[in-house]
């Protein structure tokens, strides 16, 4: 019986653990789009520049 908690319980922070996470990767993946869209806002503010 004592197994069967101990494995629950593992499970439990297995999977706790996994979501923390996926979760923080969101967040991480948010960030790198924003940096990624002011990158190509620069590339067209320096395209449009140079072709004026």
């Amino acid at each position: 019986m004592m197994k069967r908690n101990f494995l629950k319980a593992s499970l439990l922070i297995l999977l706790g653990s996994y979501a923390a996470a996926g979760l923080s990767a969101c967040n991480t993946v948010e960030g790198a789009g924003r940096d990624v869209k002011a990158t190509g806002s620069s590339i067209e503010d320096s395209a449009a520049r140079a072709k004026n």
